[in-house]
């Protein structure tokens, strides 16, 4: 059978968007929408890892830590990349560590996806035993053996890093708790993600607080759509748990577009969203679909792609990628490239070997620029 929901088209551009996400319809002539995407598995972790780090077996540095280690911060005061709620599921932390490059590149997780967004907070942020002043003394004595032991073992990005580490903790400390909380937003903004409704606001505060990150110059950002018990996997009651998932993401995604619109930063900020694979075109028991990593849809918005296209298209079955077909290496090189990254100059030596995020492959897709 077909879908069991609707599609219309929507916009000047006329995409093609399902009746679930109405709201995110209406930034349709905002959004660059993938539908030639595949991937090497259909094994959720091995999937998950391919589509965060490049590689399904190995550990490597996830896509937010090279692009951190490319680019840099904005903020000396926050860590460059954060992961919001992120799941400990299929991979977990290596889907945002950064396995071999220095470890001030790896994600800094906020809470995780067992625990509601309102309550996601860095552990053991502040000392209450200490004045700043005694921390900033303790934190001298502390920086000075360590780089005394440093000059007499010479190079060691290890021990290089947990002196970074050090100093970035204490400079958190006066950046971290305001921008968490989210006291001084405007009632329309709370609306605006959904934090009016109990359906929609863990999701909704999660995109806002990533606004707010975005703003003070925090080069990565991921949220994760999680629910323990309906999941997006759905085998079987495909209806009631998209439907429902679908509910709780639609108004903080279009929330997040028209917030990051008006305050023009969506010019140069790169919004990403999809999945590991896509399911199959045809059921699986009575009321579900399996996996299908031969043809799927993830969709960009933003940071120089084109908008309110649809690049790439399945088979007329819905099975298998067939037109301007995207791997993921090719996604993470369109990716870097548009962050101004060159995807084969952008490696790390590591045990003798030059590493980067699309291995040995990966072609820019130019139509999507």
């Amino acid at each position: 059978p077909g879908s069991a929901f609707k599609f219309q088209q929507h916009g000047e551009s006329g995409l093609w968007i399902s009746e679930l996400l109405p709201r995110t319809a209406r930034h349709a002539d905002q959004l660059c929408v993938i539908n030639g995407m595949h991937a090497d598995t259909g094994i959720h972790a091995q999937s998950f890892l391919q589509l965060h780090t490049g590689d399904r077996l190995r550990e490597r540095p996830s896509m937010g830590s090279w692009i951190t280690y490319g680019l840099g911060t904005e903020n000396v005061n926050l860590p460059a990349f954060i992961t919001i709620c992120p799941t400990l599921a299929h991979g977990g932390v290596k889907n945002w560590g950064g396995a071999f490059l220095p470890a001030y590149f790896q994600g800094t997780p906020l809470g995780n996806a067992s625990m509601p967004a309102a309550e996601a907070r860095l552990d053991h942020l502040g000392n209450p035993k200490f004045s700043v002043r005694g921390q900033r003394a303790q934190l001298d004595l502390l920086r000075q053996m360590n780089e005394t032991h440093l000059q007499k073992t010479g190079d060691n990005d290890s021990l290089e890093a947990r002196i970074a580490s050090f100093e970035l903790a204490f400079r958190m400390q006066t950046e971290m708790p305001e921008l968490i909380d989210i006291g001084n937003e405007t009632q329309e903004t709370l609306a605006l993600y959904g934090l009016d409704q109990p359906h929609t606001e863990d999701f909704g505060r999660q995109c806002l607080l990533a606004r707010r990150f975005l703003e003070r110059g925090v080069r990565f950002v991921q949220v994760t759509h999680s629910d323990s018990n309906v999941q997006w996997d759905q085998h079987a009651n495909l209806v009631e748990g998209h439907t429902k998932n679908a509910a709780e993401v639609d108004r903080p995604i279009a929330g997040f577009l028209s917030d990051l619109k008006r305050r023009g930063l969506l010019r140069d900020t790169l919004v990403i969203w999809g999945g590991e694979f896509g399911r199959t075109p045809t059921m699986q028991g009575k009321n579900g679909r399996d996996h299908n990593p031969e043809g799927f849809t993830i969709w960009l918005a933003g940071a120089g792609v084109r908008s309110g296209i649809r690049y790439g298209a399945t088979d007329e079955y819905g099975y298998y990628a067939v037109e301007n077909k995207m791997h993921i290496h090719d996604f993470h090189a369109t990716v870097l490239h548009l962050l101004g990254l060159d995807h084969k100059r952008l490696t790390y030596r590591y045990a003798g070997r030059d590493f980067r995020l699309t291995d040995v492959a990966g072609e820019v897709a130019e139509g999507i620029l």
